[in-house]
C-alpha cells in the first residue's frame, strides 16, 4: 500500500476545480468518457503498430447507474495504467498523459485521435463526487492498481485484484449532485455530449425481438443486448464520395429528430492545412424569426461534443444554418474570449465562407431551375452575408439572383445587360426598378410593366441596407423603389408624354389643391401621363424612404434618423379627366370633395389612410354615391 499527497502547486485544489475550471457540473460526464476513449484509441494505435500483444477484442465503454449505492460506474477496455503511471498521471496534476503519448508517437499517432484531455479533466469528476476511486490494469503485463480519494489533496493507491484490462472510475456521488443518479438525466448528458463517440458507449440494455424459424412455425423470440448509445461513425467522419443524398438525410435527422422539413443541400468540409476541420452544413428552410435559428450548428472536438454557440468560428451569416463543425484545433473548454483571439479560429470562419461560395457556385451552374426554385428559403443568408463578410460579398456576383416579379431570375451581370437599353436616366445611371409588396404596389408595377421596365421583386427586411451596399460598389447603379420618386422623372426612354395643361392651369390648379392638402407632408408634381394612368399618385422620396426603413430595421437610429418624418410627393396626372373636371369646377365645395375623394385613393393604394381619415373616406364614399 502507498500513500502520498497530489502534486498540486496550492493547498487544496478541488473547490478551484468546482468553483472556476468548469461552470458547469454536468461536464464531468463529458470529460470521464473523453478519458475512456484516448485509453481506447491508444490501445488501438498500439495494436497497430505492434507494441501490444494479446486479443484487442471489441472494446467499448460502459456507464452503470448504482443508484443504492449511490456510484456512477465508467468504465473502459483501453490501455489502462500501472500503479506507477497513476502516481504520474492521476497525482501529478495538469500533466497529460495524452500529450506525453502523442509526443512519444508523434510520427505514427498522427492520426490516432486522441483527445488529449486526461489531467486537469479527470478532476471535474470531483465537481459531483465526494470520493472518487479508480480500479485499472495496464495492458502490459504488471499488477492492477486501486487509486482512492475523498477530494482532498490526500489519496491511497492499493493493489488490486482486477484481472482483464482497462479502467473502472467509481463516482461516490456527493448529496448535491444527485440528480446525476437519475438515469434519465445520465441518458440526457449522454445524448447531448457523447452522441457520436468514436468508441460505442454502453448504457443498459435493451431487449431486441427476432423469427426463429420459417412459416406458421416461426416464434418470435426476445433476448437483451448491449444499449449502445453513440454513432461511433458519423457521416461527417467519412469521405463525401462515400455518401448519397440520402445519407446526408438521414444524418440531418439524426441531428435533429424534431426537424420533419428535409435540408435544401448540404455543404461537406473537410481539411487538414493549415488546420483541422471536418463537419457538414446543411441549408434549412428558414422561418421568419431569424433569431429562433441561431445555435443550430454543434460543434465538436474529435467527435465531443463542444458547444452549440458557434460565433467566432462560424461567420455571423452563416449561424442561422444547421449542422456539425469538428476541430481538434479548437479546445474542449472553448470561450468566447479565446475565440477571438485565437488566429487559427478566424481562418477556420474564412475557410467555411469559401466552401460556402463555392458551392453555391457549383448549385447554380450545375442546376439553376433547382437553385432558382430554392431562392426564397435561402436569400435572406446570403443577403445577410453580402452586408457582414466582404469576401462573400466579392464571390456572391456568380450566384446572388435578383428576382423579378414575374418570377424570372437574374445575376447582377444578366439583369445589367437586360436593361442597360431601357433603364438609364439622363446622367447615365442604371436604374434598377424594385417592388417590396407585389400587391401592394401593384398599380405602381403594371404602369412600369406597361412602359417596358423590368421590376425586381425584393422583399427582404434588410433589402435597403443591400441595395445601399450594392450602390455604394457598383458605379453609376440606382435602386428605386418603383412607388418612388415617379418612374418617368428618372428614366429617359422613348418620347414623353405631353401635357395638355399651359403653365397658367397648372398654377389654378396648384392653388386648389394645396386649399386642401397639406403642404408639410406633400410635395405636388404635375406629370403628363396617357389618360388611362391614375390621376393621382403618392411616391416617396427614395433616399427619404430608404433612410427611414434602414431606421428601422437596424442602422438608422445611431445617425439620430430615429425619427425621420413621413415626407411623400403627390403626382397628379395633368392628362387625367378628373384632373380637367377639377381644375374647371365651379362648385368649391364639390371641388374640395373630390380632391380628399382623389387624395384617399391614392392613399389607400399605398395603405397610408388609416384611422378616422379611413371612416371619414367610406362615409364620404357612400355620400358620394348617393
Amino acid at each position: 500500500m502507498a500513500t502520498g499527497k497530489i502534486n498540486v502547486s496550492v493547498e487544496n485544489i478541488f473547490p478551484l476545480i468546482k468553483k472556476f475550471l468548469y461552470s458547469d457540473h454536468e461536464i464531468f460526464l463529458r470529460e470521464l468518457i473523453s478519458n475512456a476513449t484516448d485509453a481506447t484509441t491508444k490501445l488501438k494505435h498500439l495494436y497497430s503498430i505492434g507494441e501490444a500483444k494479446g486479443e484487442y477484442g471489441n472494446p467499448m465503454i460502459e456507464i452503470k447507474i448504482d443508484q443504492e449505492g449511490k456510484k456512477i460506474h465508467i468504465i473502459d477496455q483501453g490501455v489502462g495504467m500501472t500503479a506507477e503511471e497513476v502516481e504520474k498521471y492521476i497525482n501529478q496534476v495538469a500533466f497529460s498523459g495524452a500529450e506525453e503519448f502523442l509526443e512519444k508517437y508523434k510520427d505514427s499517432a498522427k492520426d490516432a485521435g486522441i483527445i488529449g484531455h486526461f489531467g486537469l479533466g479527470f478532476y471535474s469528476a470531483f465537481m459531483v463526487a465526494s470520493q472518487v476511486e479508480i480500479i485499472t490494469k495496464s495492458y502490459k503485463d504488471e499488477p492492477a492498481a486501486h487509486w482512492i480519494c475523498d477530494g482532498s489533496p490526500e489519496f491511497n493507491l492499493l493493489p488490486s485484484t482486477k484481472n482483464d484490462r482497462g479502467t473502472e472510475v467509481i463516482l461516490h456521488i456527493a448529496a448535491d449532485s444527485e440528480e446525476f443518479l437519475e438515469e434519465y438525466r445520465i441518458k440526457e448528458l449522454l445524448t447531448k455530449y457523447n452522441k457520436f463517440m468514436p468508441v460505442p458507449i454502453k448504457f443498459g440494455t435493451k431487449t431486441e425481438t427476432s423469427k426463429v424459424g420459417e412459416g406458421e412455425d416461426a416464434k418470435e423470440e426476445s433476448k437483451e443486448v448491449d444499449n449502445i448509445i453513440n454513432n461511433p461513425h458519423p457521416a461527417w467522419t467519412k469521405a463525401p464520395a462515400d455518401l448519397t443524398t440520402e445519407d446526408y438525410n438521414n444524418f440531418y435527422r439524426e441531428l435533429y429528430p424534431m426537424q420533419f422539413d428535409e435540408p435544401l443541400f448540404h455543404i461537406h468540409l473537410n481539411v487538414d492545412y493549415p488546420f483541422n476541420l471536418t463537419g457538414i452544413l446543411y441549408f434549412p428552410k428558414l422561418s421568419p424569426d431569424l433569431q429562433m435559428q441561431k445555435d443550430k450548428i454543434q460543434l465538436y472536438q474529435n467527435q465531443v461534443y463542444v458547444t452549440d454557440n458557434v460565433e467566432g468560428i462560424v461567420p455571423e451569416f452563416l449561424t442561422m444554418l444547421k449542422g456539425v463543425i469538428d476541430s481538434p484545433d479548437i479546445p474542449l473548454n472553448v470561450s468566447r474570449s479565446y475565440l477571438q483571439a485565437d488566429g487559427n479560429v478566424k481562418k477556420i470562419a474564412n475557410y467555411i465562407t469559401k466552401k460556402v461560395s463555392d458551392k453555391l457556385k457549383a448549385l447554380i451552374t450545375e442546376n439553376r431551375a433547382d437553385f432558382e426554385s430554392k431562392w426564397n428559403d435561402i436569400k435572406i443568408v446570403l443577403e445577410y452575408g453580402m452586408l457582414s463578410e466582404a469576401k462573400f460579398f466579392e464571390k456572391a456576383g456568380d450566384f446572388f439572383l435578383y428576382p423579378t416579379v414575374n418570377q424570372t431570375y437574374f445575376t447582377l451581370q444578366e439583369l445589367k445587360d437586360k436593361i442597360t437599353e431601357t433603364q438609364t436616366d439622363k446622367e447615365g445611371n442604371l436604374i434598377v426598378l424594385y417592388a417590396s409588396n407585389a400587391d401592394a404596389q401593384h398599380t405602381y408595377i403594371a404602369e412600369a410593366q406597361g412602359k417596358g421596365y423590368e421590376v425586381l421583386l425584393l422583399d427582404s427586411p434588410i433589402v435597403a441596407h443591400l441595395i445601399q451596399k450594392l450602390e455604394s460598389e457598383n458605379d453609376k447603379l440606382k435602386f428605386v423603389r418603383v412607388d418612388a420618386d415617379h418612374v418617368d422623372n428618372l428614366i429617359k426612354k422613348g418620347e414623353e408624354a405631353v401635357s395638355v395643361l399651359n403653365e397658367d392651369e397648372k398654377k389654378q390648379l396648384q392653388e386648389s389643391l394645396e386649399e386642401v392638402i397639406s403642404k408639410q407632408t406633400y410635395t405636388i408634381q404635375f406629370q403628363p401621363m396617357s389618360a388611362d394612368a391614375s390621376p393621382f399618385m403618392i411616391t416617396r422620396p427614395e433616399f427619404m424612404r430608404r433612410m427611414k426603413e434602414m431606421s428601422a430595421h437596424g442602422g438608422g437610429g445611431m445617425f439620430g434618423m430615429g425619427n425621420l418624418p413621413d415626407m411623400f410627393n403627390l403626382v397628379v396626372n395633368t392628362n387625367h379627366p378628373l384632373v380637367h373636371n377639377l381644375l374647371h369646377s365651379t362648385d368649391k365645395e364639390k371641388q374640395n370633395q373630390q380632391i380628399k375623394q382623389a387624395l384617399d385613393i391614392a392613399k389607400l393604394s399605398q395603405n397610408l389612410l388609416k384611422g378616422e381619415e379611413l371612416t371619414a373616406f367610406v362615409k364620404r364614399s357612400f355620400e358620394m354615391m348617393n
